[in-house]
């Protein structure tokens, strides 16, 4: 790691952040303003909706706003944490295509599927500027993997998840 840069304990902090508003958002407002990413398209090559409809401008939105307040926490720029954001959700996004395509159901757990992309995508863009080896990017999805099954649980049993993983 080079100086000036996020240590890994804040990387993960930011990404934990960045899939965590959504949830909370969804928990705070229910229906309010959950206009689905997809608008609802079918992809006519299976007949499953692109994304599905937990996948949200309000949580996308929440999640790069999240994320930028909880860099400027760490004291770093805004804009890190907003491009920590950005990446997660697109990574959350890809993870959310793929289940479609395997005909889960929204909100039905894919270990693995569920976590990675929302963790190795951010971390894949900042590499180079953050000095990250494949060893610590790998170490950070690992350590998101785990701590995201363990704070599901932990907020299933708040009455803040709908599902416990």
């Amino acid at each position: 790691m080079t100086e000036g840069v996020p240590g890994t304990s804040q990387l993960l902090f930011l990404l934990m952040v960045a899939n965590g508003m959504p949830i909370i958002m969804q928990r705070l407002f229910a229906g309010k303003g959950a206009w689905p990413v997809d608008g609802g398209w079918l992809l006519s090559a299976d007949g499953y909706r692109f994304l599905g409809k937990s996948k949200t401008w309000r949580g996308i939105l929440s999640a790069l706003a999240g994320t930028g307040l909880a860099a400027l926490f760490l004291g770093w720029p805004l804009q890190t944490g907003v491009w920590i954001g950005f990446w997660a959700m697109l990574g959350d996004l890809f993870s959310s295509f793929i289940k479609r395509r395997l005909a889960l159901p929204a909100s039905a757990m894919a270990l693995g599927l569920d976590q990675v992309p929302e963790s190795l995508f951010p971390l894949w863009a900042v590499r180079a500027e953050w000095g990250l080896t494949p060893v610590s990017m790998g170490g950070v999805v690992l350590a998101f993997l785990v701590l995201e099954l363990l704070l599901s649980r932990w907020l299933y049993t708040l009455h803040i998840r709908e599902q416990p993983y």
